[in-house]
C-alpha cells in the first residue's frame, strides 16, 4: 500500500484496480466471457430453482465461484507467459494445475445445479 494511501483512499483506488481486472479479462480471456454469459443466464434460474436464501446461494455462489476460479487462472496463466514463451516443464504443470482448478469448479458448480434442479423437480 502506497503512503498515505489508507481507509477510504486505499478502498477507492484497490476497487478501481479490480474493475481494471474484470474489464481486461473480460476484454481477453474467452473462457471467462463464456462463463460471465452463462451465469447472467444462470442466475435468473436460480431464483427459480432455489427455495429459499440458501439454495439461491449455492446456486449463484457456486457460478461466481468458477469465475473467481477463472479469473486465478488468467491470471496464472498471464504472469508464466509474461516470463517467456518458450517450452518448459514447469510454466506447462502451472498452466495445467490452473486449468484443473477451472475444471474442478465446473464440476462443483454443474453438480450444485444438478442437485438442487433434481430436488426441485424430481424429488
Amino acid at each position: 500500500m502506497k503512503p498515505g494511501h489508507t481507509g477510504l483512499t486505499h478502498l477507492a483506488h484497490s476497487t478501481r484496480y479490480s474493475w481494471k481486472g474484470l474489464k481486461a479479462a473480460f476484454r481477453n480471456e474467452a473462457a471467462f466471457r463464456q462463463e460471465v454469459t452463462i451465469t447472467a443466464i444462470l442466475i435468473p434460474f436460480a431464483w427459480w430453482i432455489g427455495e429459499g436464501p440458501v439454495s439461491w446461494l449455492l446456486l449463484i455462489g457456486s457460478c461466481f465461484f468458477v469465475l473467481v476460479v477463472e479469473l486465478l487462472n488468467s491470471a496464472i496463466e498471464n504472469v508464466v507467459d509474461r516470463i517467456g514463451t518458450e517450452h518448459h516443464e514447469l510454466s506447462g504443470r502451472a498452466k495445467d494445475i490452473g486449468s484443473a482448478a477451472v475444471m474442478l469448479s465446473l464440476i462443483l458448480a454443474g453438480l450444485t445445479w444438478g442437485l438442487l434442479g433434481w430436488l426441485k423437480f424430481v424429488g
